[in-house]
């Protein structure tokens, strides 16, 4: 993730913003460009006012819209900015509009004028969302939604292949939001990927009840942004590995998926994991199954590149004085999301989360990043980036 600048004022700007406090500019997020921009109207006297296109809203939605204001006041786009076509100063050539979701102030990113989606580049993978007549769950809905923006991120400055349901009815990504049925009807829903639909349990957005789920297993680490990140490598094991020819390669490095997945996932939660698991695994799931430590690794380089970004916008650099040996030095110099060797990225990020982790138990909180990466995680690590910058050559090519 970066930082952004308002481009009328020069205020600085973060991805979540709707309105620049410092000038009153409106804002958006012009995926095509990588820019949160600020934007004019198309017409002087406040924009073209747009028809409303209630019918695909409806296909997404599993109840009646709910209108009231949204839980943070900067999520909030006004409805007259939402009926509007706008000209970002990123992108003036051509006009845009907000996605169907700003109606709701579930998202701030645009969709080009001319297209004939109504749903931004991010949203239009959505294909159940909560009914949004209850509050909660709208409330619940717009913090998934925000998760889900930055995981979108990541796909798009990656360049990842991301078909949506219309386009591959049956491989297409999709994501369904679903809230828990009263305990009399049926299981709670079940966060998980089945064949590029990514299922989110509403209640993984409730703070007190994602806790409580972490503490019971054990877990680190439970976040909604790692949701999206963990279970999208399901969905792009598929695409990049065994569609993309790469499966020998890939299990040369995480082992043999063709064994018995259930079987597997039955003796991990019966066993646990080997004593020595941190000297090959990411995470203590990671040891379930190969698709399972795939899936932690590509969570996990997600999350370090992007916080490295991060860092590089802030000009964070890392230089301890009581270090003599410079090993704990660096500096983000480098475009972490288009490094194609994994050491420079290690380089950065131990100092990094070293000094982070630090800060955090100065303020009695947990450690951002409390994970070892071993040497055989390192190469794992290489293998993800190397394939999503398409450097591993497909089975039997010559």
């Amino acid at each position: 993730m970066r930082l952004f600048n308002c481009e009328v004022c020069g205020q600085l700007l973060y991805f979540e913003n709707t309105r620049c406090e410092s000038c009153g500019a409106t804002l958006g997020y012009v995926p095509g460009v990588n820019r949160l921009s600020a934007l004019d109207p198309a017409e002087p006297e406040g924009g073209v006012v747009q028809a409303a296109d209630g019918a695909a809203s409806a296909q997404q939605a599993a109840g009646q819209a709910a209108d009231g204001p949204a839980e943070n006041a900067q999520a909030e786009t006004s409805s007259q900015a939402v009926g509007q076509l706008w000209r970002p100063r990123a992108d003036a050539a051509r006009l845009h509009r907000f996605c169907d979701n700003a109606a709701h102030d579930a998202c701030n990113w645009l969709v080009p004028e001319d297209s004939a989606d109504t749903f931004c580049l991010a949203c239009r993978h959505n294909r159940t969302i909560p009914d949004l007549s209850n509050p909660a769950h709208a409330a619940q809905w717009r913090r998934i939604e925000t998760a889900k923006r930055r995981a979108m991120y990541s796909f798009l400055r990656l360049g990842l292949p991301m078909r949506t349901r219309q386009e591959d009815p049956e491989e297409g990504l999709a994501f369904d939001f679903l809230a828990d049925p009263p305990a009399e009807q049926g299981p709670m829903v079940m966060t998980g990927h089945d064949n590029g639909l990514i299922t989110l349990a509403l209640a993984e957005a409730d703070d007190a009840e994602r806790v409580r789920r972490r503490t019971s297993m054990g877990e680190p680490y439970r976040t909604l942004l790692g949701h999206f990140r963990h279970e999208s490598g399901h969905y792009f094991w598929d695409r990049l590995v065994r569609d993309g020819g790469r499966l020998e390669e890939c299990r040369a490095v995480f082992g043999d998926d063709s064994q018995d997945y259930g079987a597997a996932l039955q003796r991990h939660y019966n066993e646990g994991p080997p004593e020595d698991w941190q000297e090959n695994f990411v995470s203590t799931y990671a040891t379930a199954h190969p698709w399972e430590d795939f899936a932690e690794t590509w969570a996990h380089y997600l999350h370090i590149i992007d916080t490295l970004e991060m860092a590089r916008a802030f000009g964070i650099g890392i230089d301890p004085r009581a270090d003599r040996t410079g090993e704990m030095s660096a500096e983000v110099d480098f475009d972490p999301y288009r490094a194609t060797d994994i050491q420079p990225v290690m380089e950065a990020w131990v100092p990094l989360t070293a000094a982070v982790n630090s800060l955090n138990r100065c303020m009695g909180a947990a450690d951002l990043y409390p994970f070892v990466l071993s040497p055989a995680v390192v190469r794992k690590l290489g293998f993800i980036q190397s394939l999503v910058h398409g450097e591993v050559a497909a089975s039997g090519a010559g």
